[in-house]
């Protein structure tokens, strides 16, 4: 551990890792945004005078650690097989870690409070019994959606796809709010998002819904305010995967992608990268492709030409670079990790990332660095800007987190609320033949769908919206002969069939099942969940809505546009090819919503004895009337009895504009008037 140079600490945080149980105790983190002002600022170039060549690629090694606690030792032998260690504590103090990377398969992210008390565990490891080492970069890869280590009871969101089909930036903020406050509060201070790549190829394989969409405009304003909105919680964000991953067709995690575009078409892809830049982005997060109109030789992770001549030079980035993952197979299959370490920082990265050997990693940069291949100049570079983030972020000052205000700011009401007006917001429909939707209350319905799609999550919500459903679910992507079977069966005794497809333009069976639902005659309507492309191979469907996500928030707004609860608003974030690929389908921006109406009030006449008394149903378009739950046309009625009551009801393909009045009753008098 680093003991050279002046104390980091302020004597707040000194006094809240000595406590005798060696607990946190107390710190001061906040539901609202917060200036760091270090009361005293650790002087850095002292710090790198004084670290060892080893405490310098150690500030630069940022990596996963095995356990839930600092010093869990149930997952100890894979601490030891990738660390020579045997507890996460362990791992931080051998390599001097400058940063460590949270995973939900690496035992870390069981719930809020466990992850906080990780947190606080690893700084007390990083920074001593003294005060006096250097706290830590606690990350994450939590994107909302797609991509999301921390599961419920923190927020879950739609993902960035749902935000793009807002194209609403304070909606955008907000989730940046979410979580950059939720994030802090586990004491973790750098998120790797927002994801800024333009999802231009619907083919990629690894992008897809975790894009806000194929517009550099509209990813570039909503980009800008989800880092706003998580820096504002002294959270680094991470613009990612620069020089932009999306339009590739091989995921990076199992080969090295290549493409293939001209300049002219690369710089669409850079403009959300040059707006959060120009906007103060923390990070910029590399992409493990090669980009062959700047570099046709080495991928963007290792080549000087796009991290040091594109990123820092024409683009004007001061900020951290960091590598993605380096154990994923485009670096790993391709080069030794010794010479992509080297390799990395030659190029222009500050942080080598999750390395599979990070021995192999610190042997390959100590040798380059006694040949002269790299200069220890050029470590404190990297060096400086590590710590100086540290400072700026507040990371020195106030490294713990609270575990008493965890379940405080985590998953509240309130950011529970605003997951939801996204899902509402997001939910976008696509066809709606005949005006199938939204369906008529209390409809029957079957819910079925490739289980990769979880049917089995839309069926209670749509219960919950007072439809009576059948429902009958199958694992897997791909339904069976005999799912199908069943399916085509039940759907004669059923108003409609409610359908939950995943990545079916790659799925035979799946546009077979929607096929011969539809051939049944029932109304199929199908509920896209993943990539938004389906509707192309759905000629038959009835009515189809993108939900951009598998997870409980995302079918909150595709059911409740079912049910006409909401009006569905959302806008394709992308172009939809036609199934064959030649042309478009449907464009950019696109998306139906219902027509609206407002029901106009019933009048009453109640005039002394029976004769004169009545009451007027007004006409009006997408307005049905009911009264004792049946059908009255426009007109006046006369001499009624008793009370009367009258509901009105939307139309086929209508709902009623928000705060409508829809019931009136009266209770008519009765006898001759008084003499």
């Amino acid at each position: 551990m680093l003991r050279k140079g002046t104390a980091l600490l302020t004597a707040a945080t000194t006094a809240l890792l000595m406590t005798t149980a060696g607990t946190a105790v107390a710190a001061v983190p906040t539901t609202t945004a917060r200036t760091t002002t270090v009361t005293a600022s650790p002087d850095i170039e002292a710090m790198i005078a004084g670290m060892s060549l080893d405490e310098k690629i150690g500030q630069m090694t940022w990596t996963h650690v095995y356990g839930s606690s600092a010093d869990d030792t149930s997952m100890a032998a894979s601490n030891q097989a990738r660390y020579g260690v045997n507890t996460p504590a362990e791992v931080v103090e051998k390599y001097n870690l400058g940063g460590v990377l949270y995973f939900a398969w690496s035992g870390n992210t069981a719930n809020p409070q466990q992850v906080a008390g990780l947190s606080n565990g690893l700084q007390q490891a990083a920074v001593g019994a003294d005060g006096k080492g250097i706290p830590l970069a606690v990350t994450i890869d939590q994107e909302g959606g797609l991509v999301a280590r921390i599961g419920a009871p923190a927020t879950v969101l739609p993902g960035n796809m749902a935000l793009g089909a807002t194209t609403d930036a304070d909606l955008a903020r907000a989730q940046g709010e979410i979580l950059g406050s939720e994030m802090r509060a586990m004491g973790i201070n750098v998120d790797f998002a927002p994801v800024l790549d333009l999802n231009s190829n619907p083919d990629n394989p690894v992008i897809g819904i975790r894009s806000m969409g194929e517009d550099p405009a509209l990813v570039s304003k909503l980009g800008v305010a989800q880092i706003d909105g998580m820096q504002a919680h002294d959270v680094g964000a991470a613009a990612k995967h620069f020089p932009g991953h999306g339009d590739t067709s091989v995921d990076s995690h199992y080969g090295l992608p290549t493409v293939t575009y001209d300049r002219e078409t690369l710089n669409q892809h850079l403009k959300p990268f040059k707006a959060a830049i120009d906007g103060g982005v923390d990070m910029v997060m590399t992409a493990h492709i090669i980009v062959e109109a700047i570099d046709p030789d080495m991928p963007g992770t290792l080549s000087h030409k796009v991290l040091t001549g594109l990123l820092r030079d024409e683009l004007g980035f001061k900020g951290l670079v960091t590598t993605d993952a380096l154990d994923m197979a485009a670096m790993a299959a391709e080069w030794p990790q010794e010479e992509i370490a080297v390799k990395a920082i030659q190029a222009g990265s500050d942080i080598l990332l999750n390395s599979p050997d990070v021995d192999a990693s610190f042997a390959g940069v100590r040798a380059a660095v006694e040949s002269g291949e790299i200069t220890e100049s050029r470590l404190d570079e990297s060096v400086r800007r590590i710590l100086e983030w540290k400072v700026k972020r507040g990371v020195f000052e106030q490294p713990m987190a609270d575990p008493a205000n965890v379940d405080k700011i985590v998953g509240t009401a309130g950011n529970l609320a605003t997951a939801n007006l996204i899902s509402d917001r997001a939910v976008t429909l696509l066809r709606n033949q005949d005006r199938v939707l939204p369906l008529a209350a209390g409809s029957s319905v079957l819910m079925v769908g490739a289980g990769s799609g979880w049917p089995e999550t839309a069926g209670p919500l749509l219960k919950e919206q007072g439809f009576t459903v059948t429902a009958d679910y199958e694992s897997g992507s791909s339904p069976s002969a005999a799912y199908r079977a069943r399916a085509v069966a039940a759907a004669d005794d059923v108003d409609a069939v409610v359908f939950t497809s995943y990545n079916a333009t790659a799925n035979a069976a799946q546009q077979q099942m929607v096929a011969a639902l539809a051939a049944t005659g029932t109304p199929v309507i199908v509920i896209a969940t993943r990539n938004p492309y389906d509707i192309s191979v759905f000629p038959g469907a009835d009515a189809v809505l993108n939900s951009y996500g598998i997870n409980r928030v995302n079918f909150h707004g595709a059911v409740r546009a079912i049910s006409g609860a909401v009006n569905p608003g959302g806008k394709l974030p992308v172009n939809i090819p036609e199934a064959d690929g030649d042309g478009v389908l449907l464009a950019l921006g696109f998306g139906l919503h219902y027509d609206t109406a407002t029901p106009a009030a019933v009048t009453f006449t109640d005039r002394p004895g029976k004769g004169q008394d009545a009451y007027t149903i007004p006409a009006v378009a997408g307005v049905v009337y009911l009264v004792d739950c049946r059908e009255v046309a426009a007109g006046t009625y006369r001499k009624p009895e008793g009370t009367v009551t009258v509901t009105a009801a939307p139309g086929r393909g209508f709902v009623f504009t928000e705060g409508a009045v829809t019931q009136w009753s009266h209770t008519f008098t009765t006898g001759l008037p008084k003499p």
